[in-house]
């Protein structure tokens, strides 16, 4: 669901749309907020409130958060990825695993590099008061290909709402402190928690159409090999994602596990919402070149 800290990796296109400074919504529920144009409803996303957002992808660390004390043979990371491990196993194997547990979809659309993997993301879990508990992962982490889990993103929410998180290890002790959560503050991510928030929480019932500044603390533990560190940000290479197919699922698809490319249409209809990422237009700056759209 969230930007990558590497190279460019959003279109040209997207920048250049997104510079006009709003985002228009297509068509959810009956939403409508000031500005609205047409069908669309349009709100900020960019102002003197929010100095740290960029149009490309972008994170910040957290406030009192640090990875220099994080270690993959540390005891407590090994028993952190264990116990993510053991609870993907039993509970959330894979895509069908997380749709009988109530998780939503959520397919990258700014971004055009790696998109071999998605977030599936829990509104149970985000809305209750537990932070870094394996066996309640707000979000889980899936390889497409496989359709299997290979990873989860805990996301510091208390009720919904981004509170402080607790460090892995070392909170009292500076040298060795292993906080590795970060927030994203590049447009990719932000518009993948508005996009959760809109759609699955339904914020716009309250009239509530804010685009959010930066998203709550955020955190991977990948339980397949990765060659940076198990809380890396990005995924790891598809070369350590050799799994084996998920079985076929028992929701209708005519898409095939270890065949075809786990997306939104391989996915069940009420799976789907009525609007997804690709379906939100981002208007064109004043004076842009038409030929350019």
């Amino acid at each position: 669901m969230y930007d990558s800290d590497g190279d460019r990796n959003v279109s040209r296109r997207a920048l250049l749309q997104a510079s006009a400074g709003t985002v228009a919504l297509s068509g959810i529920g009956s939403a409508r907020a000031t500005g609205e144009t047409g069908d669309a409803a349009v709100v900020p996303r960019f102002d003197e409130d929010c100095p740290e957002a960029t149009l490309e992808p972008g994170m910040t660390h957290c406030e009192g958060a640090s990875a220099e004390g994080c270690a993959d043979d540390h005891p407590a990371t090994i028993e952190l990825r264990s116990a993510v491990a053991d609870a993907l196993e039993t509970r959330y194997p894979d895509v069908d695993a997380l749709i009988d547990a109530g998780y939503k979809p959520y397919f990258d659309t700014l971004e055009t590099g790696d998109d071999s993997w998605s977030h599936w993301l829990s509104p149970e879990f985000i809305g209750d008061d537990e932070l870094l508990t394996p066996e309640r992962p707000e979000s889980v982490l899936v390889d497409n290909q496989s359709w299997r889990s290979i990873g989860v993103m805990f996301i510091a929410t208390s009720e919904g709402e981004p509170v402080e998180p607790p460090a892995v290890y070392g909170a009292d002790d500076a040298e060795q402190l292993c906080s590795p959560w970060h927030a994203h503050t590049g447009l990719p991510g932000r518009f993948a928690w508005w996009f959760y928030q809109q759609t699955y929480e339904r914020d716009f019932a309250d009239g509530d159409l804010e685009f959010p500044c930066r998203t709550p603390c955020m955190l991977h533990v990948w339980t397949v090999d990765h060659p940076e560190s198990v809380y890396a940000h990005d995924a790891p290479p598809q070369e350590n994602r050799d799994l084996p197919p998920a079985d076929d699922p028992d929701f209708d698809t005519d898409a095939v596990p270890g065949e075809d490319e786990l997306d939104w249409g391989a996915l069940p209809e009420d799976v789907v919402p009525q609007r997804t990422p690709d379906d939100f237009s981002l208007p064109a700056p004043v004076g842009t070149d038409l030929d350019l759209w």
